[in-house]
């Protein structure tokens, strides 16, 4: 059974400072999760392109990393981790972990091997090769690899509150569906598309502050 649009709005409207502080939470697990995934695929990713048998070895456990559902894994982790915040900041690195690290590892890899000798032949070291070569090459890559990402983390967030915890939009979820009350179901369905939306477009306007150069081709 489906509510009508003015039930909807009006839920949100009733529950507008329980969902802000639900929201506010999630939004916290969501930007932390994401903070450590992008420290982490980051440094992985400089070290399996500076050596390349830890890249044969770690790589395709990456890959298996993503072929685990996450509902099945939100369910061990609260078990592990207990109710609060880590657990899901936990998950939402291993959503988004994968993306990232893929996206340095493509833009590391794009980098012109002609730019690359053209500095070695001008005495530059692997440092300056990195910082002036492969690192801007890999911004594209991982802009894009982190849009993929924030498509995911916040719903992951959801799903590992709704498995258990005591704060956060999934929490909302759980007790609105358990009182079968639709009309807030939806309202915290909406709720959580608009904050991923929000996020993918502001990670599209820093890509454009960080790569002004590339304009054109992120529009």
């Amino acid at each position: 059974m489906l509510p009508s649009p003015l039930g909807v709005i009006k839920a949100f409207k009733d529950d507008f400072s329980l969902l802000i502080s639900h929201s506010a939470y999630t939004l916290a697990e969501t930007f932390l999760g994401m903070v450590i995934s992008i420290i982490l695929s980051f440094t992985l990713s400089v070290i399996m392109d500076r050596f390349s048998f830890i890249k044969k070895a770690v790589y395709p456990l990456l890959v298996v990393t993503q072929t685990i559902p996450s509902i099945a894994i939100a369910p061990l982790l609260v078990l592990w981790f207990g109710f609060g915040m880590s657990p899901k900041i936990i998950l939402i690195v291993i959503v988004c972990f994968f993306p990232l690290a893929v996206g340095f590892l493509d833009g590391f890899s794009s980098a012109d091997r002609d730019e690359i000798k053209l500095l070695q032949s001008m005495g530059a070291n692997t440092r300056h090769i990195f910082r002036h070569v492969k690192l801007p090459r890999s911004l594209p890559h991982f802009f894009a690899g982190l849009k993929v990402s924030s498509s995911y983390c916040i719903v992951s967030a959801v799903i590992s509150e709704w498995l258990g915890g005591t704060v956060g939009l999934g929490v909302y979820m759980t007790r609105v569906r358990k009182s079968y009350a639709f009309d807030k179901m939806f309202a915290v369905i909406i709720l959580v598309s608009v904050l991923s939306i929000l996020l993918m477009a502001l990670i599209s306007l820093l890509e454009k502050m960080t790569m002004p150069y590339n304009k054109e081709k992120i529009k």
